[in-house]
């Protein structure tokens, strides 16, 4: 096989909260991609925070091993940006290009792309047209051209006529009161034209007649930018949509439900593509899996927290049945700047938000509570699974040299970071020196 062309093409903030994974948010576009490619049911992020997420997928290791602590407009950044995945693939032949969103570097010549293309904004309706022009320019192959959408981070669009309120039900750990309905009304809205932007690129790959010899990665962050969600450690915050379309068996509208995780997608390109995949790569192939070889190709799946807009160091790890949590920062109170502003976060202000305690460790059995509302940690019966979560937990940062097991994890010099009691990721910020 003629190593393939690669479309990565994401969004922010989107979760799973698309058609093809049942949600009633209409996105044909991605559906269609579904029902042609191959749909993981169970793909996780490795960090529901934004930079880190995605440096997580473009260097095939977790945040604190590649040195993505926090978000990369607030001064962190790659320690190694050699180790982004265009590199690797350059070796082989690839041209980059880079069309919208990248968030792993606050300078975009950082990373090394062989082309960016200049834009007015982030939105779907300045990235699609540009990448759509670019796959019908007869472009060298093979190429990795990276699409990212701004949708559908806050500030949300405004609700059209297929997004009435009235007809709206809030993602699962929101109330349903006029004010969630409305904001889920707004991220429909973004949603739906985060759709059209996809179908125009999609639609472009196809008349330029390079469909059949391109591998499409399409996936997203983190969860949604709601309370509970994005920036939390549930499967509510590290849950992305992944679907991958192309030659290697991506085809026919499989659906996968073993745990995948974003640092499982270099691996998975290296092997697709025959080449030696780099020392550093922490994940692994899901090729197994794509070819119906295994039921499973992992045990358990991790996921951190370091900075977002404050620091709030939280470490987890999944297995199929269970879920365990630990935060590493003492406080018994919610970081707030953490989450976005928006009317379901003031939501929750109003019924006291603020002043709701926090467990530092938080087990949840998965069958019986996929909502992890019902902390287990303190219940006897299960005490043993709570012992081998530890173990698994503190056995994978050992392993990874997570610097959390020192002590706090410093930002570095010029980041510029919320204070944890902040109400908003909008007040003021410190600049460290």
């Amino acid at each position: 096989m003629d190593r393939p062309n690669i479309l990565y093409i994401h969004s922010h903030d989107t979760g799973r909260y698309v058609q093809p994974y049942g949600h009633a948010v209409s996105t044909p576009n991605v559906q269609k991609l579904a029902e042609e490619g191959v749909l993981f049911r169970r793909a996780f992020c490795p960090a529901p925070t934004c930079s880190p997420s995605r440096a997580s997928l473009l260097t095939g290791q977790y945040p604190h091993s590649c040195g993505m602590l926090g978000l990369a407009h607030r001064g962190f950044s790659l320690r190694d940006y050699g180790r982004h995945i265009i590199h690797t693939l350059r070796k082989v032949g690839y041209t980059s290009t880079l069309v919208g969103v990248q968030h792993v570097a606050k300078a975009t010549e950082i990373i090394g792309y062989d082309e960016v293309v200049p834009l007015e904004s982030a939105k779907a309706e300045h990235v699609a047209p540009s990448a759509a022009k670019f796959l019908k320019g007869r472009p060298g192959e093979p190429f990795f051209l990276s699409v990212g959408f701004q949708e559908t981070h806050r500030d949300f669009h405004e609700p059209g006529p297929a997004e009435d309120p009235r007809y709206c039900l809030p993602p699962h750990p929101i109330p349903d009161t006029p004010e969630t309905r409305k904001d889920m009304a707004a991220f429909k809205a973004s949603a739906r034209v985060l759709d059209w932007g996809m179908g125009t690129v999609l639609d472009a790959l196809e008349d330029a007649g390079l469909a059949d010899r391109t591998l499409v990665i399409c996936t997203t962050d983190h969860g949604i930018a709601f309370p509970g969600m994005k920036c939390n450690l549930t499967d509510h915050g590290i849950g992305v949509m992944l679907i991958i379309k192309g030659p290697g068996g991506f085809s026919g509208g499989k659906v996968v439900d073993a745990m995948v995780s974003h640092v499982d997608i270099f691996p998975t390109i290296c092997e697709l593509l025959g080449i030696d995949p780099p020392d550093w790569l922490q994940g692994r192939s899901i090729m197994p899996l794509v070819r119906g070889e295994v039921e499973r190709t992992r045990e358990e799946i991790f996921a951190e927290v370091n900075y977002h807009a404050a620091y709030e160091p939280m470490r987890c790890v999944r297995t199929e049945r269970w879920k365990y949590i630990r935060r590493y920062d003492g406080r018994t109170r919610p970081v707030l700047p953490n989450c976005d502003d928006g009317l379901s976060k003031e939501v929750w202000l109003e019924h006291g938000w603020r002043e709701r305690s926090i467990a530092q460790e938080q087990l949840y059995d998965l069958a019986f509570d996929p909502n992890e509302a019902n902390n287990l940690v303190g219940d006897p019966s299960v005490r043993g699974v709570l012992e081998e979560m530890r173990s698994r937990l503190e056995r994978w940062m050992r392993e990874t040299d997570d610097p959390l097991l020192e002590g706090p994890v410093p930002a570095p010099s010029g980041a510029r970071v919320n204070d944890p009691d902040d109400l908003s990721p909008r007040e003021p910020v410190k600049v460290i020196p």
